[in-house]
């Protein structure tokens, strides 16, 4: 069982910044591929960013060269830096621990709005 809690969420100015971090309670989170994944109010939820246990990193397009995911496994951390925000990059926004199965935090609003 992994529980995940998400902090930094916020109202920020388009062209912003603001960042994300996830705590987890896995014994071994470096196992996990840790992702952010987001939802819209009338939305599906959608992929953010992706990184593995390795370091491999994968981002929607929506958010590349804009968003740097990380993860600090001392820690049992991953961060989600997003820059130059925008309107449409409002929502929750969930951490997500995956390792055979699927673990969800309760996710973090992020509002851009001027």
């Amino acid at each position: 069982q992994v529980q995940l809690v998400e902090s930094g969420g916020g109202l920020v100015q388009p062209g912003g910044s603001l960042r994300l971090s996830c705590a987890a309670s896995a014994i071994a989170f470096s196992i996990y591929t840790m992702g952010w994944y987001r939802q819209a109010p009338g939305k599906q939820r959608e992929f953010v960013a992706t990184i593995t246990s390795g370091g491999t990193t994968n981002y929607a397009d929506s958010v590349k060269g804009r968003f740097t995911i990380s993860r600090d496994n001392a820690k049992k951390m991953v961060y989600l830096q997003m820059n130059s925000l925008k309107p449409e990059d409002t929502a929750n926004y969930y951490c997500n621990a995956r390792f055979k199965n699927d673990y969800w935090g309760q996710g973090t609003q992020v509002t851009v709005s001027s």
